[in-house]
């Protein structure tokens, strides 16, 4: 297969190296030997190896804007990522052209996220945080995770790891998705549709659903109150699945006691926001689930299993469904 990987900037620590493809195919010698490669990271190197390409590989920022309506031999997109919003709308996908993400690459390094943020915020380290950029030495002893709820908001390969996370603590774990279909990591699973009746119990909230017409604002005001007093947040989805104003008013006022969040809006957060400052908040500059060390190699591994299926004949594994935006 012709194959064309559109890479960021030289700097970049996912940058998809030949010694990256080499020993992906390696690993997967069936299927991954035999083809060839271009890389480009400019307009000009995108365009010659656009010419014949018949898999086109890169990240939403290399991808974004780029017109692919002259690319004749085109069968497949895969995306170095999960979350396609950034891509919404596909009408820059040429018509019979799959569309793959890399769902599967994130988790081992989410589940390490999760159990630092859970541990986090129940030993009150946000509020330390902020004690200690005003020399305060009040201490706050705190009960262990086990028996507590942690309700999670998409399960899927980040929800199903932070699930994975909250259940190695004793948790008692809810997930939520667009059908309660049961899930091994959750001790019970409601629709999305039901989000309001398990909120008041969530002691912990983790937010990690992709970002679609249905989920902006999810957990709205009125919905960031229905937790109970003192609950804590984890936002690992996109920062616009909340109102990020009202979470900052309900950790001022002491309703929530805490959060950790690792995206927020807009990214990057600018100068002066009040978030920066917001007391027990802690904002990370969203890196929760990507690692150098096994990032491209974890994603051209699952590339290499899409492909297996393809040559196969059978259901592409991360085929994004165009209609529902995953």
């Amino acid at each position: 297969m012709r194959i064309h990987i559109q890479n960021p900037p030289p700097d970049d620590l996912f940058v998809i190296t030949p010694r990256q493809w080499a020993d992906a195919a390696a690993r997967r010698p069936d299927i991954g030997l035999g083809h060839d490669v271009s890389y480009a990271d400019s307009d000009d190197g995108f365009a010659a190896g656009m010419a014949d390409a018949e898999l086109l590989i890169g990240t939403p920022g290399t991808l974004k804007g780029r017109v692919l309506a002259g690319a004749a031999k085109l069968k497949m997109v895969f995306v170095m990522a999960a979350g396609m919003d950034k891509l919404m709308p596909f009408d820059w996908l040429p018509p019979g052209v799959a569309l793959l993400n890399n769902r599967g690459a994130h988790g081992p390094k989410m589940r390490e996220f999760a159990l630092m943020a859970l541990a986090m915020l129940n030993n009150r380290m946000p509020a330390y945080a902020t004690q200690q950029r005003r020399e305060d030495w009040t201490g706050h002893f705190t009960t262990i995770l086990r028996g507590k709820t942690c309700t999670v908001v998409g399960v899927g390969d980040l929800g199903g790891n932070a699930g994975a996370a909250a259940r190695s603590q004793g948790m008692t774990t809810i997930g939520v998705r667009t059908t309660p279909a049961p899930h091994p990591e959750f001790d019970r699973m409601v629709a999305i549709s039901d989000i309001d009746t398990v909120l008041p119990e969530s002691e912990f909230l983790v937010l990690a659903c992709p970002l679609l017409p249905e989920t902006r604002n999810l957990m709205s005001r009125a919905r960031l109150s229905k937790l109970p007093k003192g609950a804590k947040i984890i936002n690992v989805g996109r920062g616009a699945l909340l109102d990020q104003d009202a979470l900052c008013d309900l950790l001022d006022s002491g309703h929530l006691d805490g959060a950790v969040i690792d995206v927020t809006t807009p990214e990057p957060l600018p100068k002066g926001h009040r978030a920066w400052t917001t007391a027990n908040l802690v904002i990370t500059p969203h890196v929760s689930a990507d690692s150098p060390a096994t990032y491209n190699p974890d994603s051209l591994d699952i590339l290499l299993e899409n492909l297996r299926a393809r040559r196969a004949g059978t259901q592409l594994p991360n085929q994004v469904e165009l209609g529902r935006g995953y």
